[in-house]
Protein backbone atom coordinates (compact mmCIF):
# COMPACT_ATOMS: atom_id res chain seq x y z
CA UNK A 1 0.00 0.00 0.00
CA UNK A 2 1.23 3.33 -1.09
CA UNK A 3 1.75 6.06 1.77
CA UNK A 4 -1.43 8.31 1.42
CA UNK A 5 -0.92 12.07 2.26
CA UNK A 6 -3.26 13.45 5.12
CA UNK A 7 -3.37 16.59 6.18
CA UNK A 8 -3.37 18.14 9.58
CA UNK A 9 -5.66 20.87 9.84
CA UNK A 10 -3.84 22.38 12.88
CA UNK A 11 -1.73 25.25 13.70
CA UNK A 12 -1.40 24.03 17.00
CA UNK A 13 2.17 22.73 17.54
CA UNK A 14 1.25 20.52 20.74
CA UNK A 15 -1.57 19.22 19.08
CA UNK A 16 0.66 18.23 16.03
CA UNK A 17 3.37 16.46 17.58
CA UNK A 18 0.54 14.76 19.61
CA UNK A 19 -0.86 13.51 16.21
CA UNK A 20 2.62 12.57 14.62
CA UNK A 21 2.92 10.76 17.31
CA UNK A 22 0.16 8.42 16.56
CA UNK A 23 0.40 8.26 12.99
CA UNK A 24 4.25 7.28 12.56
CA UNK A 25 3.13 3.45 12.53
CA UNK A 26 1.03 4.07 9.74
CA UNK A 27 1.73 4.25 5.90
CA UNK A 28 1.18 8.06 5.67
CA UNK A 29 2.60 11.20 4.55
CA UNK A 30 1.69 13.42 6.96
CA UNK A 31 1.36 17.04 6.44
CA UNK A 32 0.70 20.56 8.34
CA UNK A 33 -0.95 23.34 7.02
CA UNK A 34 2.08 25.51 7.15
CA UNK A 35 3.57 23.17 3.95
CA UNK A 36 0.44 24.37 1.65
CA UNK A 37 -0.30 28.03 0.97
CA UNK A 38 -1.83 29.02 3.37
CA UNK A 39 -5.60 29.09 2.94
CA UNK A 40 -8.24 31.18 5.24
CA UNK A 41 -8.70 30.19 8.42
CA UNK A 42 -11.97 28.21 9.09
CA UNK A 43 -14.22 29.70 12.27
CA UNK A 44 -17.35 28.29 13.49
CA UNK A 45 -18.78 29.57 16.45
CA UNK A 46 -21.57 27.34 16.74
CA UNK A 47 -22.52 23.47 17.03
CA UNK A 48 -20.84 20.75 19.02
CA UNK A 49 -17.39 19.78 18.72
CA UNK A 50 -18.31 16.88 16.21
CA UNK A 51 -19.75 19.28 14.42
CA UNK A 52 -17.05 21.71 14.07
CA UNK A 53 -14.29 19.27 13.91
CA UNK A 54 -16.15 17.87 10.65
CA UNK A 55 -16.72 21.04 9.28
CA UNK A 56 -13.04 21.90 9.50
CA UNK A 57 -12.06 18.93 7.72
CA UNK A 58 -14.21 19.26 4.56
CA UNK A 59 -13.03 22.66 4.22
CA UNK A 60 -9.63 22.07 4.32
CA UNK A 61 -9.91 18.89 2.15
CA UNK A 62 -11.79 20.49 -0.30
CA UNK A 63 -9.83 23.39 -0.56
CA UNK A 64 -6.33 21.54 -1.08
CA UNK A 65 -7.57 18.42 -2.45
CA UNK A 66 -6.21 15.71 -0.23
CA UNK A 67 -7.82 13.98 2.34
CA UNK A 68 -7.64 16.03 6.12
CA UNK A 69 -7.44 15.34 9.60
CA UNK A 70 -9.27 18.34 12.20
CA UNK A 71 -10.71 18.02 15.72
CA UNK A 72 -12.36 20.11 17.94
CA UNK A 73 -11.86 19.76 21.46
CA UNK A 74 -12.42 21.98 24.16
CA UNK A 75 -13.09 21.30 28.51
CA UNK A 76 -16.36 21.38 29.75
CA UNK A 77 -16.85 22.77 33.35
CA UNK A 78 -19.67 20.87 35.85
CA UNK A 79 -20.42 24.22 37.82
CA UNK A 80 -20.46 26.17 34.35
CA UNK A 81 -23.02 24.14 33.25
CA UNK A 82 -20.40 22.71 30.49
CA UNK A 83 -18.63 26.44 29.79
CA UNK A 84 -15.77 27.09 28.52
CA UNK A 85 -16.85 24.57 25.82
CA UNK A 86 -16.69 25.08 22.49
CA UNK A 87 -15.12 28.63 23.10
CA UNK A 88 -12.41 27.08 24.98
CA UNK A 89 -9.51 28.20 23.16
CA UNK A 90 -10.76 31.88 22.72
CA UNK A 91 -12.59 31.94 26.83
CA UNK A 92 -11.35 34.91 27.67
CA UNK A 93 -11.60 36.82 24.36
CA UNK A 94 -10.21 36.66 20.58
CA UNK A 95 -6.86 37.20 21.25
CA UNK A 96 -6.54 35.59 24.51
CA UNK A 97 -3.47 32.80 25.37
CA UNK A 98 -3.40 29.91 27.76
CA UNK A 99 -2.04 32.15 30.61
CA UNK A 100 -5.52 34.45 29.96
CA UNK A 101 -7.84 31.34 29.61
CA UNK A 102 -6.62 29.93 32.43
CA UNK A 103 -6.85 32.80 34.74
CA UNK A 104 -10.71 33.69 33.50
CA UNK A 105 -11.50 29.94 34.64
CA UNK A 106 -9.91 30.41 37.87
CA UNK A 107 -12.41 33.21 38.43
CA UNK A 108 -15.34 31.84 37.29
CA UNK A 109 -14.80 28.87 39.86
CA UNK A 110 -13.71 31.18 42.73
CA UNK A 111 -15.61 29.84 45.60
CA UNK A 112 -17.34 26.84 43.20
CA UNK A 113 -17.22 23.14 45.34
CA UNK A 114 -18.12 21.20 42.53
CA UNK A 115 -14.68 21.21 40.18
CA UNK A 116 -15.43 17.99 38.34
CA UNK A 117 -14.71 18.83 34.62
CA UNK A 118 -14.37 16.89 30.95
CA UNK A 119 -12.43 17.26 28.22
CA UNK A 120 -13.91 16.43 24.94
CA UNK A 121 -12.18 15.79 21.94
CA UNK A 122 -13.68 15.03 18.64
CA UNK A 123 -12.16 13.71 15.61
CA UNK A 124 -13.06 13.86 11.90
CA UNK A 125 -10.84 12.68 8.74
CA UNK A 126 -12.72 13.93 5.44
CA UNK A 127 -12.10 13.58 1.46
CA UNK A 128 -12.30 16.33 -0.99
CA UNK A 129 -15.57 15.00 -1.74
CA UNK A 130 -17.22 16.00 1.13
CA UNK A 131 -16.96 12.29 3.03
CA UNK A 132 -16.09 11.90 6.62
CA UNK A 133 -15.84 9.71 9.41
CA UNK A 134 -15.50 11.08 12.96
CA UNK A 135 -14.42 9.47 16.22
CA UNK A 136 -15.35 11.30 19.89
CA UNK A 137 -13.00 11.05 23.15
CA UNK A 138 -13.57 11.99 26.58
CA UNK A 139 -11.47 12.24 29.67
CA UNK A 140 -12.83 13.38 33.38
CA UNK A 141 -10.78 15.10 35.89
CA UNK A 142 -10.37 17.99 38.41
CA UNK A 143 -9.92 21.77 37.97
CA UNK A 144 -7.28 22.58 40.52
CA UNK A 145 -7.04 26.16 42.27
CA UNK A 146 -4.04 27.18 40.70
CA UNK A 147 -2.24 25.65 37.54
CA UNK A 148 0.94 22.93 38.32
CA UNK A 149 3.66 21.62 35.77
CA UNK A 150 4.90 23.13 32.53
CA UNK A 151 4.12 20.75 29.42
CA UNK A 152 1.21 20.79 27.18
CA UNK A 153 -1.05 23.50 26.28
CA UNK A 154 -4.54 24.99 26.99
CA UNK A 155 -6.06 24.40 30.04
CA UNK A 156 -3.17 21.24 31.42
CA UNK A 157 -1.64 23.24 34.21
CA UNK A 158 -5.42 22.75 35.93
CA UNK A 159 -6.68 19.69 34.66
CA UNK A 160 -6.06 16.88 37.39
CA UNK A 161 -6.15 13.38 36.53
CA UNK A 162 -7.12 11.38 39.69
CA UNK A 163 -5.57 7.83 38.50
CA UNK A 164 -2.36 9.34 37.83
CA UNK A 165 -2.49 11.75 40.35
CA UNK A 166 -1.07 14.54 38.47
CA UNK A 167 -1.96 17.47 35.77
CA UNK A 168 -1.81 16.98 32.19
CA UNK A 169 0.23 19.52 32.43
CA UNK A 170 3.02 17.21 34.20
CA UNK A 171 2.93 14.13 31.61
CA UNK A 172 5.03 13.42 28.80
CA UNK A 173 3.25 13.58 25.61
CA UNK A 174 3.77 9.72 25.39
CA UNK A 175 1.64 9.37 28.85
CA UNK A 176 -0.73 11.89 27.87
CA UNK A 177 -1.67 10.41 24.84
CA UNK A 178 -2.65 7.61 26.55
CA UNK A 179 -5.14 8.77 28.96
CA UNK A 180 -6.37 11.93 27.17
CA UNK A 181 -9.61 12.91 25.49
CA UNK A 182 -7.86 12.84 22.49
CA UNK A 183 -5.78 9.77 22.54
CA UNK A 184 -9.34 8.18 23.50
CA UNK A 185 -10.67 9.50 20.27
CA UNK A 186 -7.47 8.06 18.56
CA UNK A 187 -7.92 4.52 19.95
CA UNK A 188 -11.28 4.59 18.54
CA UNK A 189 -9.85 5.50 15.18
CA UNK A 190 -6.96 3.08 15.53
CA UNK A 191 -9.33 0.05 15.96
CA UNK A 192 -10.84 1.49 12.47
CA UNK A 193 -8.13 1.99 10.86
CA UNK A 194 -7.46 -0.56 8.57
CA UNK A 195 -10.97 0.28 6.95
CA UNK A 196 -9.93 3.78 7.12
CA UNK A 197 -7.26 3.33 5.09
CA UNK A 198 -8.97 1.89 2.26
CA UNK A 199 -11.60 4.11 2.54
CA UNK A 200 -9.07 6.57 2.14
CA UNK A 201 -7.77 5.23 -1.00
CA UNK A 202 -11.14 5.06 -2.87
CA UNK A 203 -11.55 7.61 -5.26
Amino acid sequence: MSEIVLVLATHNKGKKREYELFFERFPLEIKGLSEFKEIPEFREEAGTFEEIATNKAQYASRILGVPALADDSGLEVDCLNGAPGILSARYAGESADDYQNNRKLLEKMKGKENRNATFVCSIAVAKPAGRVLTYTGRCFGIILDEPIGTKGFGYDPLFYYPPLKKTFAQLSVEEKSRVSHRGHALRKLEEDFNKVLIWLEEA
